[in-house]
């Protein structure tokens, strides 16, 4: 084994996933964006707007940050994900209400609450434990 060549190895495949993954993330914020434009027209064609064209605006705001957040600090803070599901269950909970029956109500209702205590968990393990900087670039390290 030669480190030399394993290393640049390596960096060419870190290199080859991180274009794969910005090539991932334009193609979500244009499909978003997309999505987003159409939802707005739908409603001015409609003339009007319900509370779940303003929720399904909300998830695509919410995914517009998620990927901004990534671009900026190249991490994804686990929360946006959370948070999306959270506002998704809301919606289908809005839209389905009459049709849903009383147990299904209870399991979404009940998701959508287990989901806000990760959230708070998390939000509690990164105050009570943060992360140490240093350590994590030295890890990075070869």
């Amino acid at each position: 084994m030669n480190p030399a060549k394993d290393r640049k190895l390596s960096q060419l495949a870190l290199n080859a996933l991180g274009a794969f993954e910005a090539i991932g993330l334009i193609v979500i914020t244009l499909a978003t964006l997309v999505a987003g434009v159409i939802e707005v027209k739908t409603m001015i064609d409609a003339r009007t707007v319900t509370l779940a064209d303003l929720l399904l605006l909300f998830l695509y705001l919410e995914i517009l940050a998620m990927v901004g957040v990534y671009f900026r600090s190249g991490q994804l803070p686990v929360r946006f994900p959370i948070y999306i599901a959270i506002v998704a269950l809301a919606r289908y909970l809005v839209l389905d209400m009459k049709s849903l029956d009383d147990w299904r109500m209870l399991g979404v209702t009940a998701s959508m609450l287990l989901l806000a205590v990760a959230v708070l968990v998390i939000r509690y393990g990164h105050v009570r434990f943060p992360y140490d900087e240093k350590l994590k670039d030295r890890d990075l390290l070869p």
